[in-house]
């Protein structure tokens, strides 16, 4: 199929991968964006993937104050060099995600799915699979839903699932929003930690 150019620009802003090879996993896929960039995750060809291994020591530590001065978030984002660091557009994404946490409609408790703990994973699968046995449904079924659900739970809890709350169009991740700057910039950023404060949330009763 023709590729349209548009597409080939948007999975290259997304991925960073190369034009001939956006085209030829575009063609593969239809157009569909979603679909290509599997493709291009499964061989490799992703630049975003291949920096992600590089070591990531520079950065920024950035802060943010919700209206009211009642949420105030401080995070920590790192890029393999000062040069990187001290570039306008790398503090503007520092801040971004700073106010993310702070404005974000679930606050965040982790980092990636990798930083749940395995005790809370299988707390929640027992939780879902406890509701989802109410249903009568067969355990090949059942297991199928305690799995959807845990990638909700991780939607709604890991930073790097969530959506951005800047994206007009609601589809764009936070991980989506690092790996475009890792194609931009050319080099591995990484989302290292944050904490976010409530004003009186650890107040004693």
């Amino acid at each position: 199929m023709e590729v349209e150019a548009v597409l080939v620009k948007e999975l290259r802003e997304k991925t960073g991968a190369g034009i001939m090879d956006c085209k030829k996993v575009l063609a593969e896929a239809n157009g569909d964006i979603e679909k290509a960039i599997d493709l291009l995750r499964k061989k490799g060809l992703s630049a975003a993937a291949k920096k992600a291994e590089r070591v990531a020591a520079e950065g920024a530590i950035g802060s943010y104050i919700h209206a009211g001065a009642k949420i105030g978030v401080l995070v920590e984002i790192n890029c393999e060099t000062d040069f990187v660091a001290r570039n306008e557009e790398f503090k503007e994404l520092v801040k971004d995600i700073a106010m993310h946490i702070a404005g974000s409609g679930i606050p965040p408790l982790y980092v990636k799915k990798e930083d749940v703990p395995a005790d809370v994973i299988e707390k929640e699968k027992d939780i879902y699979r406890a509701q989802a046995k109410e249903t009568g449904k067969p355990a090949n079924v059942i297991e199928k839903i305690v799995e959807g659900k845990l990638e909700k739970f991780y939607a709604d809890f890991c930073l790097m699932e969530q959506v951005f709350i800047k994206d007009p169009e609601g589809k764009l991740k936070i991980k989506d929003i690092i790996s475009q700057k890792i194609a931009k910039f050319g080099e591995n950023i990484v989302l290292r930690r944050f904490i976010r404060f409530k004003l009186g949330e650890m107040a004693p009763k």
